[in-house]
């Protein structure tokens, strides 16, 4: 629909053509990195991607535009069961926690499995809007530019997502929050030049 070719795309994202094609066929699920990419090179939010997806009960919602009236809520309450669900690469979940998508804020129920992490260690990725999140069960590790942290159950954090960053599931259970990403389309980057690479620091360690 934007009329980009296929190895245009990628080289704007900063991926592979055959990466691209891997992941539009559903051949590949991406990473949490890769999908911020595609998304803000798009102009997506990541709710533009809960349309025809498994709900968290196991059946696949409907196709269509979610933000038509047709498909949305009669009322301001999300039932677990019914939650729209995206599985992304390396073990990690996403279900969004509103009835209806929400321009402003992507407010989802994320989980990564032991051993998953948003991105290679070596990899950072940023796109648009400030996240909050609060960790409900397991640790997770945050890299933010050259710093790195360890959160628990009950811990917190908030940050301007255009700051490199990274998560990874830290033991042997799977970290669970709530998170929050507000104005994610407001990304500074899309003013002045439009590719979306990941950023490549060198990890200070886990923590």
């Amino acid at each position: 629909m934007r009329g980009i070719k296929l190895r245009e795309f990628a080289r704007q994202v900063g991926v592979s053509a055959s990466l691209v094609s891997q992941i539009e066929n559903g051949h590949v699920t991406p990473s949490v990195g890769t999908l911020f990419a595609f998304c803000t090179q798009l102009g997506l939010l990541v709710d533009d991607l809960f349309k025809g997806v498994e709900r968290a009960n196991g059946d696949i919602a409907p196709e269509g535009d979610a933000h038509s009236p047709t498909h949305r809520s009669r009322g301001p309450i999300q039932r677990s069961a019914n939650r729209k669900r995206i599985r992304l690469a390396g073990g990690v979940r996403w279900e969004r926690l509103t009835p209806d998508p929400d321009e402003q804020v992507e407010f989802i129920h994320v989980v990564y499995e032991v051993g998953a992490a948003s991105c290679p260690e070596d990899s950072l990725v940023r796109h648009g809007g400030k996240e909050y999140a609060c960790i409900l069960s397991g640790q997770l590790g945050l890299q933010l530019r050259f710093e790195t942290y360890e959160l628990g159950p009950g811990d917190s954090l908030t940050f301007d997502s255009q700051n490199p960053h990274r998560f990874w599931c830290i033991g042997d259970e799977p970290a669970v929050a709530i998170w929050v990403i507000f104005n994610r389309s407001a990304d500074d980057r899309n003013r002045g030049w439009s590719r979306v690479a990941k950023t490549s620091l060198s990890p200070a360690g886990r923590g």
